[in-house]
Parts: C-alpha cells; sequence; structure tokens
C-alpha cells in the first residue's frame, strides 16, 4: 500500500496557505477611485512587498526533502487528473524525472492548485494511502 510523506493535516493546511497566496493579484492599484473604507478591501487582496506569504510557503517547500517535493507534486497531478492513485510510485518518479527548478514556483504557477492538490489527497485516501 502506498504512504504519503506527510499526513493529511499538513496537505490540508498547505492547501490553505496557497489558497490565500493565489488569491492575491500581484499588482497594486495605487488610486481605487473609491473611498478609504472599500479602498481598504481591495488592498488586502493585493499582494505587497512586505507581504510574506508566498515567501514562506515557497521556503516550507523548498525546505522538505526529495521524496516530499516529488509526492507533492504527484499528488497535484493525480488530482488534475494526470494520473491515477494506482500510479502513485511511478507518478512520483516521473516527477523527480521532470524536476526543474523549483518545485514552490511549478506548484505556485498553477492557478487550482489548492484544489488539485485537495482532490489528489481525496483521491488518495479512498485509494486506501497510509
Amino acid at each position: 500500500m502506498p504512504a504519503l510523506p506527510f499526513d493529511d493535516a499538513e496537505i490540508e493546511e498547505l492547501v490553505v496557505r496557497f489558497n490565500a497566496v493565489m488569491a492575491k493579484e500581484g499588482t497594486n492599484v495605487d488610486d481605487l477611485g473609491g473611498n478609504a473604507t472599500d479602498d481598504e478591501v481591495a488592498e488586502t487582496l493585493q499582494e505587497t512587498p512586505g507581504d510574506l506569504s508566498r515567501d514562506e510557503i515557497t521556503q516550507e517547500i523548498e525546505s522538505m526533502n526529495d521524496e516530499q517535493k516529488d509526492a507533492l507534486v504527484a499528488l497535484f497531478w493525480i488530482g488534475r487528473g494526470d494520473a491515477e492513485p494506482e500510479e502513485w510510485e511511478a507518478t512520483k518518479a516521473l516527477a523527480r524525472q521532470q524536476h526543474d527548478g523549483l518545485v514552490s514556483r511549478y506548484l505556485l504557477g498553477q492557478p487550482e492548485v489548492g484544489e488539485f492538490l485537495t482532490e489528489g489527497l481525496e483521491k488518495m485516501l479512498e485509494y486506501g494511502v497510509e
């Protein structure tokens, strides 16, 4: 039976953090043209240079060992429908083989990363992962 190199609570926490980062816009609009109360809401949805959430998630992923990084990408691919839980070991091997650059950059570049990681985890739990 396949095993994840991290527990499902870690993945769920990572998904929450991915969703928080992905919800933000990359640009800052200097003059929103509205009133000050409304402007505060829009500013919270914009990524700013002092916003550590993207840096923190990058550091967290890049501090994982190679097995964990491969498993994270494999989980994403399974959630996206590129592989099936039965192909877990082969999918992890493919993730390692295709590894080029930072895993965090790859995952942060995927618009629905949180959704696909959640779906991948659900599929793996249904399959009986330990």
